[in-house]
Parts: structure tokens; C-alpha cells; sequence
């Protein structure tokens, strides 16, 4: 197997970077420009995994990566590790007003049609199945009872990093700028700090970052760094066998041991590439936490405990990941833009790509090939959070 470059080492590139080594014999560099991945998605993810999504694709997506994590321990094991990632699967729970029961019976079928195990419950059956809930206003509910919860993002990442240089990969702190190329073919990766490297396939990863690095091959990827807030909750109240719960505003919240996450949709400004220091508490106190006392009652008695926040590599496009070969290029792949569920699809992503740079087929990520930019064919995400 040739020599490969992957940019960026995040859990996407080093997912990627993994499976070229360990499955294809693959010699693999990562060129990282932050070691430390203070700001990657993956140091920041909430890394929560499900399966009700309104395309077909992604919801294969995350049931191949679903079996993955459930076996992780096996999977990217080395012989001084073996990763515990704390999976849990409680389940989502989409909540829906009459003006979205519509839209949650049409994406349920297609969910079912594609074997996701999931249920629509009436008010009644939601009440009698989170009896912390209020349910007045609400027409339905979309629960997932199984294969769908919540995992340590952070640890897997880590786990695909030590398994990926267990099997011989070079992670390299650089910071890629440019290229040299040939025809149709990218020879060398050039870096801030004077250097090349050469590689017979380049694989751009760079998260909500990827953009320039596409344009310096000619290729735009409508990728956006969007800061979304996380705000960790204390409160007395119990809520008994809690999901993922999205209310009908926007707004989610699940368990965290004895504490709670939230959030939701930013207040005003979503500007690409916000500060991640600047904690909009305003999001919380004039609209996050009216809507948690409303839905939960119970939650009436709370405190933000602290708070954080990442960025969503948002693709602009149509909300979906870009997974495949870049338009123009003989040997130049991406993985990038994938809007908020780039972590819990690292690993059906990061495997079918190292095939597809192996000259295998790779039918996961097909439909989530870069030329549909090209092609103007967008394949649109209805279930973001």
C-alpha cells in the first residue's frame, strides 16, 4: 500500500488514518496543526449517536458505527489499552406540536423502512412514560428504544489515535498551507514552517477548517466553523429513565450522571467562527431555561453549574457530511462537513474512506460523495440539532 497523507487529527482523520494502517498496510502521516486539539470538534463533541435521521445514508451511517463503538474495547485495543468509551443507550426523543407531527410521522417511516427501532408515542403514552414530562401542547413523540444514546467522544478519539500509531502512523505537528501537484494528482503537502511532504493519496480532514485548504485545490467546500454553547446543569429533581429529549423549540437536554446537559440553537448572531471563550449565558437565562421549566417543571430548580463551547463543521450545502474523493483529483479525499454528527459517524466514515483510498468500494459513503456540490444534487439533512 502507497504512502498517505491525512490533514488533520481529529477523530475523523485519525479514524481514517487507523484503518488505512491497521486494515490496508497503508504508510500513514497526519499532519496535526494543534496537538493539543484545544478547539477540535472532537475534544468538544457532546458525542452523542442515533438513528433517527431523515436520510437513509445517514442512518446506515450510524448503525455501522453504532456495532463499532459496541465493540471498541476489541476493535482499538493495543497491548498496554483498552479503550472504555461509556456507552449508553437511553435513546432521543423528538417531541413535536401539531404543526411538526407531519414531518415526525414522515421521517419515522422512512426510519422504520430502514429497520431503525423506534416508536411514536401519543401524549398519553408519553406521559405514562416520562410522568416528569409536559405534554399539553405536544401531539407527539419520536422515541428511540434502542441503538441510540450517548458516548466519551474525547476517549474514543484517543483510542483511534493510539491504535492508529500502534499500527505504524506518524502523527506530525504541521500545519498545512498548499500543494504541489501534477495533472490530476497532488504530490506534496506544503507547511507553514517551510516543509513537504510527499504521499501518493492526501486526504484533507481538517474539520470545520477544511475549507482553505480545498480552495487551495481549487475546490470549494461550503464548511463553516458554527460555535453552538453547551451549558452543564445542576438540579434536585430525578427524571427517571431520561433520553436525549428535543423539545419542538430547538432546544435539547440530556443526563449526565447527576447533572444535566443543554442546549440549542444560538440567540442572533451565527457568524461563522465565534470565539469559543465567549459563553452567550443570555442564551441560557432569557431562552434555554424558560423552555426546560416549561417542558420539565421539575427543572424550575436549577443552576448552571459551568459551560462550554465547540464548533459544528457545518456544511452549508445541505447539512450533510463530504466523505470521498474531491472533484478534479486522481488521489485527493476529504471527510469533512458534517454538521454535528461528525463524531458519532468517525467510524463508518473513517473505514469506508481508507477503502475507497485502497481502490475498494466504499457503498457507506456514496451518496456522501463531494461531486454532488458539482452536480448541484444536494442530499438534504432534515433531523439537525
Amino acid at each position: 500500500m502507497s504512502d498517505v497523507l491525512v490533514i488533520g487529527g481529529g477523530v475523523m482523520g485519525a479514524a481514517t488514518a487507523c484503518f488505512l494502517a491497521r486494515d490496508h498496510g497503508a504508510r500513514v502521516t497526519v499532519l496535526e496543526r494543534d496537538p493539543s486539539y484545544a478547539q477540535a470538534s472532537s475534544s468538544l463533541s457532546l458525542s452523542s449517536i442515533r438513528q433517527q435521521f431523515s436520510q437513509p445514508a445517514n442512518i446506515a451511517l450510524s448503525r455501522w458505527s453504532l456495532a463499532f463503538l459496541r465493540r471498541a474495547a476489541d476493535e482499538l485495543a493495543t497491548p498496554d489499552d483498552r479503550p472504555a468509551l461509556g456507552l449508553v443507550e437511553p435513546g432521543y426523543l423528538y417531541l413535536a406540536t401539531e404543526a411538526g407531527a407531519a414531518t415526525l410521522r414522515a421521517v419515522h417511516a422512512t426510519q422504520r423502512a430502514e429497520g431503525v427501532d423506534v416508536a411514536l408515542l401519543d401524549p398519553a403514552a408519553l406521559a405514562a412514560r416520562f410522568a416528569w414530562l409536559a405534554v399539553d401542547d405536544l401531539a407527539l413523540g419520536s422515541l428511540g428504544l434502542s441503538g441510540e444514546g450517548w458516548f466519551d467522544g474525547p476517549a474514543l478519539h484517543r483510542a483511534f489515535r493510539r491504535k492508529a500509531q500502534a499500527c505504524g502512523v506518524r502523527f506530525v505537528a504541521a500545519e498545512a498551507v498548499g500543494f504541489h501537484t501534477q495533472g490530476e494528482r497532488i504530490s506534496h503537502v506544503r507547511c507553514a514552517d517551510g516543509s513537504t511532504h510527499a504521499g501518493d493519496a492526501v486526504v484533507l480532514a481538517g474539520g470545520a477548517w477544511s475549507a482553505p485548504l480545498g480552495a487551495a485545490l481549487g475546490v470549494t467546500l461550503p464548511v463553516h466553523a458554527k460555535k453552538r454553547d453547551v451549558f452543564v446543569l445542576e438540579t434536585p429533581a430525578e427524571l427517571p429513565g431520561c433520553p436525549l429529549v428535543i423539545d419542538p423549540s430547538g432546544f435539547w437536554f440530556r443526563p449526565e450522571g447527576r447533572l444535566l446537559l443543554a442546549g440549542g440553537p444560538p440567540r442572533g448572531d451565527d457568524a461563522d467562527d465565534l470565539p469559543l471563550h465567549a459563553i452567550d449565558h443570555g442564551l441560557f437565562d432569557e431562552r434555554l431555561w424558560p423552555v426546560l421549566a416549561a417542558r420539565v417543571p421539575a427543572l424550575q430548580a436549577l443552576r448552571v453549574r459551568s459551560a462550554w463551547a465547540g464548533y459544528y463543521e457545518m456544511n452549508a450545502f445541505d447539512h450533510n457530511g463530504l466523505a470521498g474523493r474531491l472533484p478534479g483529483w486522481a488521489n485527493g479525499y476529504t471527510a469533512c462537513g458534517f454538521s454535528g454528527h461528525g463524531m458519532q459517524q468517525s467510524p463508518a466514515v473513517g473505514h469506508s474512506l481508507a477503502r475507497l483510498v485502497a481502490g475498494l468500494d466504499a457503498p457507506l459513503i456514496e451518496p456522501l460523495a463531494p461531486q454532488r456540490l458539482r452536480d448541484g444534487r444536494p442530499l438534504r439533512e432534515a433531523n439537525v440539532i
